[in-house]
């Protein structure tokens, strides 16, 4: 399955809102956009996963990077509309202890 990615401001936030899997062949797709737009100065970053069908471990391994190239930047980094199953993983690993995240998705 595909990945799709839409980019959007609001409220002082940029946010990536993503849809399909984040697998190994779609999260080098994920990767490049959030590096990119921390590159770019973007302050606040939010990554809506409400529309994710699927992530494995890459995935994962990209979020956690995405968030160490914001913290190292000084840029926060917020993951919302995460799922039960994603929550669950992010619980079990304990990255939920390192990523904010907002279980209430943005209004836009």
């Amino acid at each position: 399955m595909d990945l799709s990615l839409d980019t959007r401001q609001s409220d002082g936030r940029t946010i990536v809102s993503v849809g399909g899997e984040i697998d190994v062949y779609t999260a080098p797709k994920l990767r490049d956009v959030i590096s990119e737009l921390v590159a770019e100065g973007n302050y606040h970053l939010t990554i809506d996963l409400e529309k994710v069908d699927f992530l494995d471990s890459t995935g994962l391994g990209v979020l956690v990077g995405a968030y160490r190239r914001a913290r190292q930047r000084g840029r926060s980094l917020v993951l919302t509309g995460v799922r039960q199953r994603e929550a669950r993983v992010l619980r079990r690993t304990r990255l939920d202890r390192l990523i904010r995240v907002e279980h209430l998705p943005l209004a836009g």
